[in-house]
């Protein structure tokens, strides 16, 4: 069964309708009640340069669909609950400059 973000090509051993095969990223399978064997798959139709043409929903057998690319693995983060620096510029005419902290990670005394 593919799964979100997998890289299909839909051909006649998927279903008789695709006579020329169409390459597509798969978005979601839908949860239809279909027959057995059978699922209902959100598609992006993509074109020769890999760009999404066209969104479908088509009905096809997993067992006959060639899966081109597996979804990619999401990253895990490198620094995880670490602020990112930015970098402050002068304060416009008029407007008095933010007070910094001595340490960002801490609260000030006294506090509730």
């Amino acid at each position: 069964m593919p799964k979100a973000g997998d890289l299909v090509v839909v051909g006649r051993a998927a279903s008789v309708q695709f006579v020329r095969p169409i390459t597509c990223r798969v978005i979601r399978v839908l949860d239809w009640i279909t027959y057995d064997g059978w699922c209902w798959l959100d598609v992006y139709q993509l074109d020769a340069k890999g760009d999404a043409v066209a969104r479908r929903s088509i009905f096809v057998q997993p067992a006959g669909l060639a899966v081109s690319s597996p979804a990619p693995v999401p990253r895990a983060p490198s620094r995880v609950g670490v602020a990112r620096q930015v970098r402050r510029g002068p304060s416009p005419v008029g407007v008095p400059p933010v007070p910094r902290r001595a340490d960002p990670g801490r609260r000030a005394a006294g506090g509730g």
